[in-house]
């Protein structure tokens, strides 16, 4: 008999390349879809002093998933990283000293956005560039905003892409702006 999810590939492990925000936010949804996030978020429990046979093999469950989810932080973090992680012991505690080390502070988040604002503002396609790297560029640099926790509203990038194409567009912007209210245009 076929197992069901057979044909479903396995989501590669994604490695830590120093953007920590996407990188949790890939590492959560991994753990997540194998159910060992709760270990990430509360760690194992200790036992009690006298604990009951079931207690004892919740416990033991518990261990061996957080093993697992070890695994998953050990593949997706570079050797020279660990090694600068002191206690090992549990996903919770890689995970906490990942997020304490490579998070950064909210005045770092906060000048990270202002930079990526301007970039925004001053952006424009450059001469010879196709539309497909422009929109590449604009929407990476909204992606990182967003990241960041800004909310861009989709008919302000569009309007940005349409008045910062460069002059061989123009027929295609006045085109566009005519016959479409631009308000509810979306990038695609």
């Amino acid at each position: 008999m076929v197992e069901k999810d057979a044909n479903f590939a396995q989501p590669a492990v994604p490695k830590f390349d120093g953007h920590y925000d996407h990188w949790a936010l890939l590492m959560e949804n991994l753990l997540r879809s194998k159910e060992y996030w709760s270990l990430v978020e509360d760690g194992i429990p200790t036992l009690p002093a006298n604990p009951t046979p079931e207690q004892t093999k919740v416990h033991d469950d518990r261990k061996v998933k957080d093993l697992k989810a070890k695994s998953y932080l050990f593949q997706s973090i570079e050797r020279s990283i660990l090694e600068t992680i002191l206690c090992k012991n549990t996903a919770k505690d890689i995970w906490d000293s990942m997020k304490l080390k490579f998070q950064g502070s909210t005045k770092v988040k906060r000048a990270q956005l202002q930079t990526l604002r301007h970039e925004f503002e001053i952006l424009g396609m450059k001469e010879g560039e196709s539309v497909n790297n422009y929109f590449s560029r604009t929407l990476s640099i909204v992606n990182k905003m967003q990241i960041q926790g800004e909310s861009v509203q989709e008919n302000l990038i569009v309007e940005k892409i349409l008045r910062s194409m460069t002059e061989k567009f123009n027929y295609v912007v006045c085109s566009i702006e005519e016959s479409n209210d631009v308000s509810t245009l979306t990038v695609d």
